[in-house]
């Protein structure tokens, strides 16, 4: 649930309450107060039914905190829902539960902690049965379009030296597998005639068919697609686990927080799809995976363009992968059937749109951006979808992931990309 705003009386040590909702479990990022009775004031900026707040308090793990929690629908009458709250033995969210209650704000009472009288809250999330369902977080808008000159090849318009590209051959490393280009070479002017490689009008383009070798066994797909490396080149840091080549959320425990190579991610991409699929099954057909996070075997967003053969339009759509579970589907522009009707307010092929995918802790936030259009959001709460156990991992990934392998072989998608950012904290 979605916590809009925290402040205090001001007599905080500079570390301010913003940092208590703003998901970095990072040290620095909290709030601090001295004295017995300090109070944090939180306010969802609607009123809600919460069943459950949870606290993470900084070393926890070493003394004890002390706490009290009232809520309000008023600011004004107040009802008390935690009279001895104690939070020790981790620094990790900390839940208290109760019986539903409409709120639309909390307070928390800080008593000090088990050593002297300090307030020092890293993180507080409100959690519940209903309401709430704006966004968190801004939108930051599409990322600046550079100088794409098409006489070179991606990565002099692109910095490409923290990223990864697939191929679907098998010519630069024989092992029975797509051919990963590491970001060395990958950053030294790589390009691939028919699948990776600058376009007349200087986009990074990703072209790729329904056969070809794959990235793994377990891969039903081929793709021309980046990989996030944070470790830019740096051979030494394994390509997989929790370590400097990858990110975590900030709802992951802090020992992983503090070995990862950033915590929480937003990626913002400016493309357009110049083709999908035409021929295949009816539930493949006209489908490509322009943008992912990944993280060790799932994937808590694959972000899809469709169009249909007899539609001038396509949609916008995203999977939410579970950890170890199913996945949910999440629709933003149009309709993700195999029998969608032309939407109304789709892109068409060729046409440039712009997507952002943020996670801030267990929230994850996507907005679609188009010139005079109105931006086009949707959340989802991944507090439930166990990406916060230790030993998860995440990267983004970005380009052509055709999701159509039953095509005839002449056919394919193409992805033109104008801008890609990447940022962590």
């Amino acid at each position: 649930m979605i916590i809009s705003e925290a402040s205090d009386d001001g007599t905080n040590d500079g570390h301010g309450p913003e940092n208590t909702i703003d998901g970095s479990f990072d040290s620095e990022s909290r709030w601090s107060s001295e004295g017995d009775g300090k109070i944090l004031l939180l306010d969802l900026g609607a009123e809600a039914t919460a069943t459950q707040i949870k606290t993470a308090w900084l070393n926890a793990d070493e003394r004890t905190a002390y706490y009290e929690v009232e809520a309000s629908a008023d600011n004004s009458n107040w009802v008390t829902l935690i009279s001895n709250g104690q939070a020790e033995g981790t620094e990790e969210l900390v839940t208290d539960s109760f019986d539903p209650i409409e709120v639309r704000y909390f307070r928390i009472i800080g008593r000090g902690n088990s050593e002297n009288l300090w307030n020092s809250l890293l993180e507080v999330e409100v959690h519940g049965c209903g309401g709430l369902d704006q966004p968190p977080v801004q939108p930051s808008g599409p990322p600046e379009i550079g100088d794409l000159d098409p006489s070179q090849p991606p990565s002099e318009n692109f910095d490409l030296s923290r990223w990864y590209v697939s191929v679907p051959v098998d010519d630069f490393d024989p092992n029975g597998r797509a051919d990963n280009i590491k970001e060395d070479d990958l950053n030294d002017g790589f390009e691939l005639p028919g699948y990776f490689y600058t376009g007349d009008d200087g986009a990074m383009v990703f072209k790729v068919g329904p056969t070809g070798f794959k990235t793994s066994t377990n891969t039903s797909y081929t793709r021309v697609e980046l990989r996030e490396m944070l470790r830019a080149g740096n051979t030494h840091i394994d390509t997989q686990g929790v370590n400097r080549n990858n990110w975590v959320f900030g709802s992951a425990p802090a020992s992983d927080r503090s070995a990862a190579g950033g915590v929480d991610g937003n990626m913002r991409a400016t493309l357009a799809v110049n083709r999908v699929s035409t021929t295949g099954e009816d539930y493949q057909i006209g489908r490509v995976i322009v943008g992912q996070i990944h993280a060790n075997d799932d994937e808590p967003i694959r972000l899809y363009y469709r169009k249909l053969p007899d539609n001038t339009k396509g949609s916008i759509y995203f999977a939410h992968e579970l950890n170890g579970g199913d996945d949910t589907w999440h629709e933003m522009i149009g309709s993700r059937s195999n029998y969608a009707s032309n939407p109304e307010d789709g892109i068409a092929l060729d046409e440039r749109f712009s997507y952002e995918i943020d996670v801030k802790g267990n929230l994850l936030t996507v907005f679609i951006y188009r010139d005079g259009k109105p931006t086009v959001t949707k959340s989802v709460d991944m507090s439930q979808s166990n990406y916060d156990e230790g030993g998860q991992y995440m990267y983004f990934k970005a380009g052509a992931y055709n999701q159509n392998n039953s095509g005839e072989e002449d056919d394919y998608a193409q992805v033109s990309f104008y801008a890609l950012e990447v940022f962590h904290d």
